[in-house]
């Protein structure tokens, strides 16, 4: 599918000389003089290289089109992690790199959106919040008020969090898989 270059966002996977690359940041820049372009880093699927390219901005490119399927994380067996198709029950093995984005997330059980380029998986997509529990945070600060300050604290995948002074461990709160900041109390 043709899209204009400034159509082009993080995430996307995009068809360029040949080979798929996932955009990893995207810049408009609109010089005072010339035409406005889009400047684009990428990682090629394959080869896992990245570079940085720039396109102008009336130029067209082509984005891949990704078919997508749930399936379930079931475990991981050191750097491979395994998922079942709830339909089929077929399961898929990936490795940690195609991963690392959504590790500090991810539970056995968990449902997430795998997606797929010709029965190659290339992404996978978490839900947009996820609910964890904190299993280790400091103690709350007597006279700290709860507007603006917050604490550090661990959640159960071991991941770091910044949660309000009130909570304590134990509490399950959700969790933004974006920017892997505290939303609210589960």
């Amino acid at each position: 599918m043709q899209i204009n270059a400034t159509a082009i966002r993080t995430g996307n996977i995009l068809e360029v000389d040949g080979a798929l690359w996932r955009v990893m940041k995207t810049q408009h820049v609109t010089p005072g003089k010339g035409v406005a372009c889009m400047q684009v880093e990428m990682r090629n699927l394959t080869t896992g290289n990245k570079t940085n390219k720039r396109f102008n901005s009336t130029e067209r490119v082509e984005r891949v089109t990704l078919s997508q399927k749930e399936m379930q994380y079931l475990y991981n067996e050191g750097d491979i992690y395994h998922f079942m198709d709830t339909e089929t029950y077929e399961q898929i093995s990936l490795n940690r790199e195609m991963l690392e984005h959504a590790l500090p997330y991810l539970l056995p059980e968990m449902i997430v959106t795998i997606e797929f380029h010709e029965d190659t998986p290339l992404n996978v997509q978490m839900p947009q919040s996820v609910v964890l529990t904190v299993v280790e945070c400091d103690a709350a600060i007597k006279g700290q008020t709860a507007t603006g300050s917050y604490k550090p604290g661990k959640l159960e995948t071991g991941a770091s969090i910044m949660v309000p002074p009130y909570l304590e461990a134990g509490t399950k709160v959700r969790v933004n898989t974006e920017s892997g900041d505290y939303i609210e109390r589960a």
